[in-house]
């Protein structure tokens, strides 16, 4: 049976499928946005993604992406450099920053440790944070995994190779989130609360 759409249109849903978060029918159906809304939409977004393609780099120091390495995050003035916070994806060192709650430094590992996924230390960039925290200056290594069990087994990991540091080295708190109430949350997380809880 022949094709109902041009070859080029059967690349750009091919191409949109492979987004996080885009099926066959969601990738068919922002492609057709796209060419509906041809000058409005599709050609400023095919200009900004040939132009990311062309300038946006990995930071050398940190992990995180931008359009200058260093990243303007590592360069900029008044951040402080005896903390380093360790994430495990480019999003969510944006989240950190979005909240505003740390101003030091940041490291990417670019995933989590995961058996069953072959994901293994060499896999990630956990060498180049044991040679961070050796840095003169560095106190604190801030460990702001996802309270997952990747997550957690790459954080005890990560915990194991820089106890021949002298970096003090906590993480984030884990429990009822602000506004949370008991009845919605999960097992495992009214147990973490549980045992982080602290003097009122």
């Amino acid at each position: 049976m022949a094709s109902t759409v041009s070859p080029e249109i059967e690349r750009l849903i091919a191409l949109l499928s492979k987004l996080p978060g885009l099926g066959p029918r969601s990738a068919r159906r922002a492609a057709l946005d796209l060419i509906k809304k041809r000058d409005g939409l599709m050609r400023p977004l095919a200009g900004a993604m040939a132009e990311a393609a062309e300038k946006i780099s990995t930071c050398g120091i940190c992990g995180n992406v931008d359009a200058q390495n260093p990243c303007h995050i590592c360069v900029a003035p008044g951040r402080d450099m005896t903390t380093i916070c360790v994430v495990q994806e480019v999003g969510d060192l944006w989240a950190m920053e979005r909240a505003g709650a740390f101003r030091g430094q940041y490291h990417v590992l670019g995933g989590t440790l995961s058996a069953l996924d072959g994901v293994r230390p060499e896999d990630l960039n956990i060498a180049g944070l044991i040679e961070r925290a050796k840095q003169d200056g560095v106190k604190e290594v801030i460990l702001a995994m996802n309270a997952t069990v990747d997550g957690q087994t790459t954080a005890h990991y990560i915990t194991d190779h820089l106890e021949q540091t002298d970096v003090t080295i906590s993480r984030l708190a884990h429990g009822v989130p602000v506004g949370g109430e008991l009845d919605f949350l999960d097992d495992g997380t009214i147990a973490a609360a549980m045992k982080s809880r602290r003097p009122f």
